[in-house]
């Protein structure tokens, strides 16, 4: 068998290249001389790189979908998130510059780990086959478990280390013999086997336990209710920007892969499928913020948060199946959820950054994440505290910040697919996150102790972490305050499927689908 695959043809995956390049560099600089600055500049640069290459593509117009080698297609929808996944990978490397800066043991390892794992994060979100999933999620995951418990001085990052070790593999298992089992019907590795096939095929018991097992693997990887129960203590125990990462980078690489399958395959047509979708989303709303209301660890209250920010998410997704999201001939779009993923990862690299911030690797307990370190926080920095201030507003959906953009466009969606039950839970769910995001809030402006235990720096602001989590939140505020940028990126990016698959969904809702 002759495989031949020209650079020409593997161009539209130079982010990936780019990347997988930096992580090479970074790891020959370690082997020369070990430099944790140089480590990370160049880790910086790559990125940089990379998100320099999306921009001009994207200015250029260059939209044409590309198939490489029937594994990936670059079009639109992929170079968004392609995108939102480097800024987010950019903003989690200045807070590890100034986190780990201070760590007696091997700081340079952890830039590599996180390259790598941006590379697999990178290929999911372009993956068209089971190959290419699997391969790029694995790519993507096991570096994660080292990031998680690299201080392994702490005893909780070593235990969240080992509890995601453990849970995530598990959930591989259950993706791989998914895959197989449909893999065993279709005889294709390919999302799109045949249009609609997978769709008119649920009597088949192999296509059902499949499905329903590649389902449960993903809602594992996203933290979805009932698989959620790993988030609080993994956030908890990771170090604070490695958490970051975890709810930023790795989980919209999971939300793009998930979207392009469900449209490829035509599995979002399927009503039963929408039904699972739809019970999976109510009790990760439900188990989020009822959970959170009780927690009184910042990074606890945002790994509970962020399970119920993606059950926003699945309802935007559930939802924008009832509407016409074939916008042209050849593509689709969920406007709703790409906004809704660009302000969540804002938004999550504002508050973890915040709490990154008044962190230290040397804390075997929690870091900064009890609500008793925060007491006060406004008479000792009313700057720090005015930026998380910020970030708890978005989550909660106040006006004026981007997290209400998007909780706005998720409600519009389920309106317009008449998705009135999911709408009032959606509404339900917000009313219930006000009350511990406000709970945050009062703390941080009671008064202060004597002696507080942890604290941010002198002139954190100077710093290139805390200038980050600066320009985070001044965006949350422009795209709150403006947000037609956002909007207009969300709707250019197009998801290219097939013409068969088109005319198959076409010929559907002309016989009354809806």
């Amino acid at each position: 068998m002759n495989f031949t695959v020209s650079f020409s043809e593997l161009m539209p995956l130079a982010p990936v290249m780019i990347v997988a390049l930096t992580a090479i560099v970074v790891m020959l600089l370690v082997a020369i001389k070990r430099n944790h600055n140089l480590a990370a500049t160049t880790a910086v640069v790559g990125l940089n790189l990379a998100v320099f290459y999306i921009i001009f593509v994207m200015v250029a117009g260059q939209f044409a979908p590309a198939n490489v080698m029937n594994l990936f297609i670059v079009d639109p929808f992929t170079m968004l998130y392609q995108f939102v996944i480097l800024v987010a990978a950019l903003a989690c490397c200045t807070l590890s510059h100034a986190y780990i800066d201070s760590y007696k043991d091997n700081r340079e390892e952890l830039y590599i780990l996180m390259l790598t794992s941006v590379t697999g994060a990178l290929m999911m979100v372009a993956s068209s086959s089971y190959a290419s999933f699997f391969i790029s999620l694995e790519l993507m995951s096991i570096p994660v478990y080292g990031l998680v418990a690299y201080t392994h001085q702490r005893s909780q990052s070593l235990e969240a280390g080992v509890k995601y070790l453990v849970l995530s593999a598990t959930a591989s298992a259950m993706l791989l013999m998914g895959m197989a089992y449909i893999y065993a019907y279709t005889g294709t590795l390919s999302f799109v086997a045949e249009p609609g096939k997978l769709f008119t095929t649920f009597s088949q018991p192999a296509i059902v336990l499949g499905l329903a097992l590649i389902i449960f693997a993903v809602a594992f990887k996203l933290s979805l209710a009932p698989f959620h129960k790993w988030t609080p203590d993994v956030y908890a125990g990771a170090p604070a920007p490695i958490a970051t990462f975890l709810a930023t980078v790795a989980k919209v690489a999971t939300v793009g892969l998930f979207i392009r399958y469900l449209l490829s395959s035509g599995v979002i047509l399927s009503d039963s499928f929408v039904i699972i979708l739809t019970i999976i989303a109510v009790l990760s709303i439900l188990a989020g913020n009822l959970l959170a209301v009780r927690q009184v660890n910042l990074k606890r209250i945002l790994a509970y948060s962020s399970i119920a920010h993606f059950g926003y998410l699945l309802v935007a997704i559930v939802s924008a199946r009832n509407t016409d999201f074939l916008q042209v001939e050849g593509f689709a779009t969920f406007e709703a959820v790409n906004v809704y993923v660009i302000t969540y990862v804002l938004t999550t690299i504002g508050a973890f950054g915040a709490v990154t911030l008044m962190s230290s690797p040397y804390n075997n307990t929690d870091e900064a994440g009890s609500l008793a370190e925060y007491r006060g926080l406004f008479w000792r920095r009313p700057v720090l505290t005015a930026t998380l201030t910020v970030m708890m507003l978005s989550l909660a959906g106040i006006p004026l910040t981007a997290g209400f953009i998007g909780k706005f466009l998720v409600i519009k969606t389920a309106v317009a697919g008449q998705s009135w039950f999911l709408v009032a839970m959606v509404i339900l769910g917000s009313g219930i996150g006000l009350y511990y995001y406000l709970r945050v809030m009062v703390v941080m402006y009671m008064t202060p102790p004597e002696h507080p235990r942890m604290d941010a720096i002198d002139h954190w602001g100077q710093k290139v972490g805390g200038i980050m989590v600066l320009g985070a939140t001044a965006l949350v505020l422009f795209f709150g305050i403006y947000p037609d940028p956002i909007i207009a990126i969300s709707k250019v990016a197009f998801f290219a499927i097939s013409p068969e698959l088109q005319q198959f969904i076409l010929a559907l809702v002309q016989s009354g689908f809806n």
